[in-house]
């Protein structure tokens, strides 16, 4: 199953794909799918369906999981927005699909769909 987004391949095509099948399904605090989903339950789930286990919670996958230079970023990679972050806790994450674009599970009364890779942010690579 590809992505559909050229030079991606493997566990991350897998899971980008994933991810874009939930688009329009609802934002739902503590969801891990398959109806609806956080943002971590989303990507949990995404990488689930690639064969890979990452934390479920946003701060443990910024955490326990590689961090990436902002430029070096690639599709699958996961981006925990500076405005998220309290206290140095991150509060919300997002998995880039390339172009500029990420697959997010945003809040409540938003659905699951595409939003601009945000100016300031920070991540990490779990493939």
């Amino acid at each position: 199953a590809g992505s559909g987004i050229s030079g991606v391949s493997g566990a991350a095509a897998r899971a980008i794909s994933v991810a874009l099948a939930q688009t329009g399904k609802p934002y739902v605090w503590g969801a891990e799918g398959p109806n609806s989903f956080d943002c971590s339950g989303l990507l949990h789930y995404s990488a689930a369906a690639a064969g890979v286990r990452i934390p479920r919670i946003a701060n443990d996958q910024y955490r326990q999981l590689p961090k990436v230079n902002p430029s070096q970023i690639r599709p699958g990679d996961l981006i925990f927005p500076e405005s998220s972050f309290k206290n140095g806790v991150a509060g919300h994450v997002i998995m880039y699909i390339g172009n500029g674009r990420c697959i997010a599970a945003s809040r409540s009364g938003v659905p699951i769909g595409q939003v601009p890779l945000p100016r300031s942010y920070r991540a990490a690579r779990w493939t």
